[in-house]
């Protein structure tokens, strides 16, 4: 049965599995949420039909067949084995053609009732694209400030378990939204992954509360914040963490550690900010990490540099800023979010 990407997602929960069939490299840039990844093809086998195909389609079609009829094959023994009667998959691949045909095809020959995704994956693309924007406008918006180390983060995920909606951006892109942002481990998604993971949170949110939102810049890390979302954000109103510096240092002392066991791969990431402070402020930084001070040089890089500059930032970008709602204290010490509910 050919089912439209509209009609997928009002029978989302309708389906026991996404099945996305391309291989796997297509697979990780980008994916409809929650599908699994059963490839007729890996990255080499589609690389090698691909160049066949400019010297024969029927070589490439027939090489092709026998390389899709082996991997079926390998799925209907492993991941497929246990699968009732019952079960009904969406299977999707590039454009809904050949290979996702191909599986679906054998599994309506065992008896299974699968649905194939029209257009695959490039339908699904063009309506992320065109319905984030609606999802991102149909929500109302608290934005969380507060200069490096207010907590923000953790202030989020408080709220969150106190089931408060929450769209945590940074979580979602994998960074932390600073030179010194990157995660400790692994690589930030592909734009097209971080837009398909944030249209699937805004989709699930109820319009008649508020989104709790870090305030972001356009990019964080590599990756762009959809306009639609940052538009909106830029205009709601804000909440504003307070801590006590010494707090703040305490906690950033805490999640950058591991920046602590690489001083020569720190001094090379605040080279970046010479232009910005000057060589006489970097060699203070350096010094400080030579000597391993790290109160101290924490400290320093907030006073000196992320405090004004995440201040200047916010008065020009979010209008609701100067009108923001004080919170005391760290998240760390207490449960704020329950005074900006």
């Amino acid at each position: 049965m050919h089912i439209t990407i509209r009609e997928a997602i009002r029978n989302w929960n309708r389906f026991d599995a996404i099945i996305d069939v391309r291989s796997p490299d297509e697979w990780a840039a980008d994916r409809l949420p929650g599908a699994i990844n059963l490839p007729v093809l890996s990255n080499q086998e589609r690389a090698e039909i691909g160049a066949l195909y400019a010297e024969s389609a029927f070589a490439a079609k027939k090489r092709g067949a026998a390389l899709v009829a082996r991997n079926i094959a390998v799925a209907l023994e492993a991941a497929l084995i246990d699968k009732p009667r019952q079960w009904r998959p969406l299977i999707y691949c590039w454009r809904g053609g050949n290979r996702s045909q191909a599986l679906a095809t054998v599994l309506e020959r065992v008896g299974w009732k699968p649905a194939l995704l029209t257009g695959g994956y490039t339908a699904f693309r063009r309506y992320v694209i065109e319905d984030l924007s609606v999802q991102a406008q149909r929500l109302r918006y608290q934005i969380v400030c507060g200069v490096t180390g207010s907590g923000k983060s953790l202030f989020l995920r408080n709220a969150r378990h106190a089931g408060r909606q929450v769209l945590d951006l940074e979580a979602l892109a994998h960074h932390r939204g600073s030179l010194l942002g990157s995660e400790p481990t692994g690589t930030q998604p592909s734009q097209k992954a971080f837009e398909t993971a944030i249209w699937d949170q805004l989709r699930q949110f109820n319009e008649s509360e508020s989104v709790l939102v870090e305030s972001e810049s356009k990019k964080i890390g590599a990756l762009q914040v959809p306009t639609a979302l940052i538009t909106q954000m830029r205009a709601a109103e804000c909440i504003e963490l307070c801590p006590r510096l010494e707090d703040r240092v305490a906690h950033l002392l805490a999640d950058y550690a591991h920046f602590f066991d690489q001083p020569e791969l720190l001094m090379a990431q605040l080279e970046r900010l010479a232009p910005l402070v000057g060589l006489d402020r970097l060699a203070q930084w350096n010094d400080s990490i030579r000597r391993r001070a790290w109160p101290e040089l924490v400290t320093s890089l907030l006073t000196h540099h992320y405090d004004p500059t995440y201040r200047r930032s916010m008065r020009k970008n979010y209008s609701g800023y100067a009108q923001a709602k004080k919170l005391q204290g760290h998240p760390m010490h207490a449960p704020l979010h329950a005074a900006a509910a």
